[in-house]
């Protein structure tokens, strides 16, 4: 690629008077599965098999490579794409820890999983080998009418041990030999709770939606960490088959699908008031929808923060009410600040016109006891962010009955013990939110959660070929040359094809010749 740049950049000197001489300018054309290309490819990768000329597996490898590049052109641009059981997500309450949750088909054959879905993390895990998981029989749960299921990377034709000298390995370091299997352990805030296992390379099953057409399905190459051992909150009903991480980080389902190139780097989470939502991986909002972007923290976008400038409490804007808030469907309710907090109950009491009871057994602190014969007011609460967009709150309040007439009623804001706040689920319900981490950006727009597939506003194009595995990407689709946005490194286990390496270099000489005969007609 440096000697075309280095070629084109002469010739231009000498047709623009460099030189009085007539200059000329060729370039060699090498085919992908040329003798040329082979001597390049072997003296970079070491020998590898190659197909022979016109045979069926030739003529494969042509039109996969076509295939591959017109879906990073126009499928992920276009698309939608949603879990093969459907894009609603559930919610249980209490009995599974506040959290939102959805189905999933993992391997081959296909195994269900009713994972959390979790923008605070990256990862995807699952009970698998279990040596310490929750229970997964419908019994030991109200709200279940099926066993939660345990993942066995042996019975799945299509899994395959992540190594230890993966570039997506983060904890290498523990390995006693690089063909040993990455293992993994995440840590989350809540206390004591982890997951911990090692990671594998499946087959996650998606749909996609087009408009007006039928649904295809898709499998994409995706990491997955082999839960064997869980702690904590995970064997006491949050997530108990699994969570899906949502995050911006190299293995987050949102990465790999766009990095694959099967979506646009951006996925949506619409939580309705009634429990349910939907997810969708690709999505990029509506043209009305309002936004303020994702802030670097030490240099890196490695978690969602935005900054709030305002916390409203009615229509009072404290000045000094501003912070910074991590975006996050994994936790239930909304944390903030200390000081912050303090200065909003102190305002939500002000406005409300209701008797505080103290209630041992409810964790919020700020609970009134209402009768239904007697009008009372509840302060709405809203979020200022910068260029005057604002986030109206539909959910703050949580409420049930205590006695015959009497309703209970407490705000679900609390105390958080760091410098930033945490804006959870219940913040969300009734928005649909778009993580787009494309611009580096937070959506959001008021939905019940039924119309993110409203045709007037998006419109999508057909899918890759329905049935067609999706592999990992490849290291060329890993590059980004944008430093200010989130870059996923998602990486094969196998080594790019020759095509991928010879491609770019002979493209750039096509076009350094057409620039130079555009150069000649001109002058």
């Amino acid at each position: 690629m440096e000697k075309c740049a280095v070629v084109l950049a002469l010739s231009v000197w000498l047709l623009l008077g460099g030189s009085s001489a007539a200059a000329t300018f060729s370039s060699k054309l090498i085919h992908r599965f040329s003798d040329e290309a082979k001597v390049i490819w072997t003296a970079r990768n070491g020998v590898v098999s190659w197909p022979k000329r016109n045979s069926l597996e030739y003529l494969e490898l042509l039109i996969g490579n076509d295939w591959k590049r017109q879906r990073m052109k126009v499928g992920s641009k276009n698309q939608l794409l949603f879990p093969s059981q459907g894009s609603q997500t559930l919610f249980f309450g209490n009995e599974l820890d506040w959290l939102h949750y959805t189905w999933i088909d993992i391997g081959t054959p296909n195994v269900s999983f009713l994972v959390a879905l979790d923008a605070g993390s990256d990862l995807l895990w699952v009970p698998c080998d279990c040596i310490q998981c929750a229970p997964l029989s419908a019994s030991y749960y109200n709200s279940l009418d099926k066993d939660l299921s345990e993942y066995t990377p042996s019975l799945s034709s299509s899994s395959k041990n992540l190594s230890c000298s993966h570039q997506l390995c983060e904890s290498s370091s523990y390995c006693k030999g690089p063909n040993d299997p990455c293992p993994y352990i995440i840590e989350y805030d809540s206390a004591n709770t982890s997951s911990s296992g090692y990671l594998v390379e499946d087959k996650l099953h998606l749909k996609s939606f087009i408009d007006h057409a039928v649904e295809s399905s898709i499998q994409a190459s995706v990491i997955i960490g082999c839960g064997r051992k869980q702690s904590g909150g995970y064997l006491d009903g949050a997530a108990p088959d699994g969570l899906m991480g949502l995050g911006p980080g190299n293995v987050s389902i949102p990465s790999l699908l766009a990095k694959a190139g099967l979506i646009q780097n951006s996925f949506s989470i619409c939580l309705d008031e009634t429990g349910s939502g939907r997810i969708y991986f690709g999505d990029k909002g509506i043209p009305s929808q309002q936004s303020t972007p994702f802030l670097p923290i030490g240099g890196n976008y490695e978690t969602y923060f935005v900054r709030v400038e305002h916390l409203c409490v009615g229509n009072s804007c404290h000045n000094k009410s501003g912070f910074l808030a991590l975006v996050d469907s994994g936790t239930s309710f909304t944390y903030l600040p200390p000081e912050i907090y303090d200065k909003v109950v102190l305002e939500f009491e002000k406005q409300v016109n209701a008797r505080r009871i103290s209630n041992q057994e409810d964790p919020w602190k700020y609970c009134y006891n209402v009768s239904s014969e007697e009008p009372f007011k509840i302060p709405g609460m809203r979020l200022k962010f910068a260029m005057n967009q604002s986030f109206e709150v539909h959910n703050h309040i949580y409420s049930y009955t205590e006695t015959e007439g009497f309703t209970v009623f407490c705000l679900t804001v609390l105390r958080g013990e760091d410098e930033f706040g945490v804006i959870g689920q219940n913040f969300m319900t009734g928005h649909r939110i778009v993580f787009d981490r494309e611009n580096m950006t937070l959506g959001w727009s008021h939905s019940n959660c039924q119309d993110v597939s409203d045709k007037s506003s998006i419109h999508f194009a057909p899918p890759p070929s329905s049935g067609s595995p999706i592999p990992l990407p490849t290291n060329e689709q890993q590059h980004n040359n944008h430093t200010d946005a989130v870059a996923p490194a998602v990486a094969n286990s196998t080594k790019p094809s020759s095509a991928s390496q010879l491609q770019i270099p002979t493209l750039l000489c096509l076009f350094s010749s057409f620039i130079l005969l555009l150069l000649r007609v001109l002058l």
